[in-house]
């Protein structure tokens, strides 16, 4: 709390009082606070790298029948972005960020037209329109209301859109349930079937599918991978 010193006129006999006025700080978000520092210290590259291999086994498995468009929830420096706008049926392709400073590294390295980037968190969002599919990549347990978030989403999507959830972190993959203790921060950790539960109760037609990367060095990688917990709006 910062305080600002004012004085108050009074009567010419008597001694002026002095006022001490709170002013209220900013408080800091320690998620965007982290978030910034790795688009700085090349976390946002490893981000991509780590998660690239599995992310893109599952998208390309997704069969882009006609012209959509695509929001990526928790975009980072774009990577995702960037490779669903050069599919030649993407109309927009929009990421968000509570990261200022991904969101300006996301544009220095924008390469599509109907790319976008916009500074704001999913809660803040307003005046995007409907899309036809919304992804999210290791982002949604750091919402505050997991539900909520599940809410807003199910309002962005068109009739029979689609809602991709990716994550490494979930209870059922204990090698990862460290993760919370280890950066300081909320994350909710819930397992497959709570995930699962969560989806249901929003409206989604929903599936689950887990990406495993079979030679990779780490063994939670090879025999628990990412999990991808799929929604449906129905039409």
């Amino acid at each position: 709390m910062e305080y600002k010193q004012g004085v108050e006129l009074v009567h010419p006999k008597c001694k002026p009082k002095i006022i001490i006025e709170k002013k209220p700080t900013k408080k800091v978000d320690i998620i965007q606070k982290t978030f910034d520092e790795w688009a700085q210290n090349g976390r946002a590259e490893l981000m991509e790298r780590e998660h690239g291999k599995n992310v893109s086994k599952f998208l390309d498995k997704v069969c882009f029948e006609k012209p959509f468009s695509f929001l990526d929830v928790g975009c980072g420096n774009g990577w995702v972005v960037q490779k669903i706008a050069k599919n030649p049926k993407c109309k927009k392709a929009v990421g968000i960020d509570k990261s200022k400073k991904m969101i300006i590294q996301a544009k220095k390295i924008k390469k599509n037209s109907n790319e976008e980037y916009i500074h704001t968190d999913l809660e803040s969002l307003k005046n995007v329109g409907k899309f036809d599919y919304v992804f999210s990549m290791e982002s949604l347990y750091y919402v505050s209301s997991v539900k909520a978030a599940l809410k807003k989403i199910f309002k962005l999507l068109n009739p029979g859109g689609q809602f991709f959830c990716g994550t490494d972190f979930y209870r059922d993959n204990k090698a990862t349930a460290k993760w919370s203790k280890i950066m300081n921060m909320q994350m909710h950790l819930l397992s497959k079937k709570e995930w699962r539960d969560f989806f249901v109760e929003t409206g989604f037609e929903t599936k689950t599918k887990q990406i495993k990367d079979l030679k990779n060095k780490r063994k939670w990688k090879r025999e628990f991978g990412t999990l991808f917990i799929i929604g449906k709006k129905p039409k």
